[in-house]
């Protein structure tokens, strides 16, 4: 059923409020046959609304993902292969794998979004990324109505990147998610704070429990609850530079925090860089940067979508100005 006129505030995790023309809920392959769409179409694929910042009015049909259900396809010794629909929440579906100790996204805890969006950004965190478990999607061709799968070469992963945010964009929409987790968990505690975490928890011999319930701690400490403060997580990628940049940067700052990524290329973290530049915890009216970790950008109240995207342009100036690095928005804008 297609509704008008729909405010999307509770459908964004902002917390902006955007006036869909048009407006339904995907919850079967079924519905999105009766659509009839076009990629020439004019329309808005919503997911969980976590990675997404109203500037304006969508001004034709939104699509809200609501496909659900979870099962296993296939078991190995090593391995149980699990199907997961792209409606189903994220951070539920990490705590179903728990239950069931499944290992391998442990470390994906309290990502907000969807499951369909997780290859699509290819999300990560604390040294895992959806590439490292995927096994394929289900993804419906809009034009055709055929269902295809992709592998994961398929979908060319990168830094929160893949084929569906580039090449393939606007041409499907992914329907389920497999992912090959692993029966004998290898705990991975070697990244940011997990290991301190454990420890000012007590836990010497960690569980893919423990470490999700450390992961949860650290994010709950530095990341605001969009429930009570609307924020769409990190709002920044964290830049790749040159090591030549870097080697230079770092005779000025000598205690610039970095990952190697290649022989020629190293990660600077965005949130050190904002942080060094004073934006941290710096209030405009009823948004701004957020005190605890300068990576999110919030809105405090009634702010709008334009007044979070020039706060972004300016600082992604700033960087630039002062560091000679130019940041990339990792929040899709509308």
């Amino acid at each position: 059923m297609i509704q008008h006129n729909i405010d999307l505030k509770p459908f964004n995790t902002f917390g902006i409020s955007a006036v869909a023309a048009s407006f339904t809920e995907i919850c079967s392959t079924e519905d999105l046959e009766h659509l009839s769409l076009k990629t020439t179409d004019n329309y808005l694929v919503l997911g969980g609304g976590s990675n997404i910042l109203f500037t304006q009015n969508p001004g034709g049909l939104v699509l809200k993902i609501n496909l659900k259900g979870i099962e296993v396809v296939k078991e190995t010794d090593q391995y149980v292969y699990v199907k997961a629909a792209a409606g189903e929440i994220w951070h539920q579906f990490v705590l179903h794998a728990i239950q069931n100790n499944w290992g391998g996204i442990e470390n994906l805890s309290l990502i907000p979004g969807s499951v369909g969006a997780s290859p699509m950004q290819n999300i990560g965190a604390y040294g895992v990324e959806i590439k490292d478990v995927f096994e394929e999607l289900e993804a419906y061709h809009i034009d055709t109505k055929e269902i295809h799968t992709f592998n994961a070469e398929e979908c060319r992963f990168g830094y929160r990147e893949s084929v569906f945010k580039r090449h393939l964009k606007g041409r499907y929409i992914i329907l389920s998610v497999t992912y090959r987790l692993t029966k004998n968990p290898i705990i991975n505690t070697s990244y940011g704070a997990i290991l301190s975490e454990l420890e000012a928890m007590g836990v010497s011999q960690p569980t893919i429990k423990d470490v999700s319930d450390a992961v949860i701690r650290i994010r709950s400490s530095k990341l605001p609850d969009p429930k009570e403060i609307g924020n769409a997580g990190s709002f920044f990628k964290n830049p790749v530079i040159a090591v030549e940049l870097f080697n230079s940067l770092k005779e000025k700052y000598p205690n610039i925090p970095s990952y190697p990524v290649s022989a020629t290329e190293v990660k600077i973290p965005a949130g050190w860089l904002i942080e060094q530049d004073g934006w941290k915890g710096k209030t405009i009216d009823q948004y701004g940067v957020h005190k605890n970790q300068a990576l999110v950008l919030v809105n405090y109240g009634n702010a709008k979508g334009h007044d979070i995207f020039n706060l972004s342009t300016q600082i992604i100036g700033s960087i630039k100005d002062h560091f000679g690095i130019e940041l990339e928005r990792e929040v899709n804008i509308v």
